[in-house]
């Protein structure tokens, strides 16, 4: 007990704090309608990162770093600018295509790269396991002050996600906040993937957001249950990680998928029973 504490203890508070910050985003994406831009920005952000490391920095140095947060940027002012009340073409659609483009640009890149299968596997799965403490406080300074933030403009980026049309009569510019928003995911996001990878990332952000929404209406409560829920998987995957050597980011995915599928099971089951007992 005491070995699994002193190797997994950073690993695991660093899913807590990915959980904390990705849930309260994943309940806006699902709001939106904009399930995948998670996914998307992400790979968008790892394109960067590979260019970067083509030009010859270090992947984890802050040219690369930077150069993946430009490449978010341009992507959230692309998602922005492309939301519209009324459109004949679903938003989501312009994500996947983003999504797909800079997936392939990606595969380009990395051909040309040296060790480009392990850049690849780093990018999708991450390498959470060997978090350090460090990483762990500059990534919670980091979403402490973006979640500050969403705090001040919780009225804007709320009304915005849940219901467009009533900010757009109050006079909001839906384009500049969007940006606004999709800028702050990119910045959560672009540090996410150099620590967790895109799989596990678009984990916490969706799965989360899903059980809560599965359970319950009230915003509050559902945010409460996706808090919940993140801190049992990230328990159970860091545990099942160290106890069967096995990849910490895919352990924790697969936890995910596990117990969504229990609570979606759970959820259709209950209503059954309370659907018989009232007839």
């Amino acid at each position: 007990m005491h070995d699994f504490l002193i190797f997994m203890a950073a690993p695991f508070a660093a899913c807590l704090v990915m959980v904390g910050i990705h849930a309260y985003l994943g309940i806006h994406v699902l709001a939106r309608g904009v399930i995948f831009v998670d996914l998307a920005l992400a790979q968008i952000a790892a394109l960067g990162r590979t260019l970067a490391f083509l030009a010859g920095y270090e992947l984890d140095s802050w040219e690369a770093y930077l150069l993946s947060l430009a490449a978010a940027f341009i992507g959230a002012a692309v998602f922005s600018l492309t939301r519209l009340r009324q459109r004949q073409i679903p938003q989501e659609a312009v994500i996947g295509i983003a999504y797909a483009v800079a997936a392939a640009a990606g595969v380009l890149a990395i051909d040309r790269a040296p060790h480009g299968a392990e850049h690849l596997k780093d990018l999708l799965v991450g390498s959470i396991l060997w978090v350090g403490w460090d990483q762990v406080l500059e990534i919670t300074g980091l979403y402490l002050v973006i979640g500050v933030f969403h705090w001040f403009f919780r009225e804007r980026f709320l009304l915005i996600s849940l219901d467009e049309g009533e900010a757009v009569r109050r006079g909001w510019s839906v384009r500049f906040w969007d940006f606004i928003f999709y800028a702050s995911f990119g910045l959560v996001i672009t540090r996410s993937v150099q620590i967790a990878g895109v799989l596990l990332v678009f984990s916490f952000l969706i799965v989360p957001a899903v059980c809560g929404t599965l359970l319950a209406q009230r915003l509050s409560w559902r945010l409460g249950i996706g808090w919940a829920v993140g801190f049992v998987v990230s328990a159970i995957g860091c545990s099942l990680s160290y106890v069967g050597d096995l990849p910490t980011g895919a352990a924790v995915v697969c936890t995910f998928g596990v117990v969504l599928m229990v609570l979606g099971l759970g959820r259709a089951s209950w209503h059954l029973l309370t659907k018989e007992k009232g007839t």
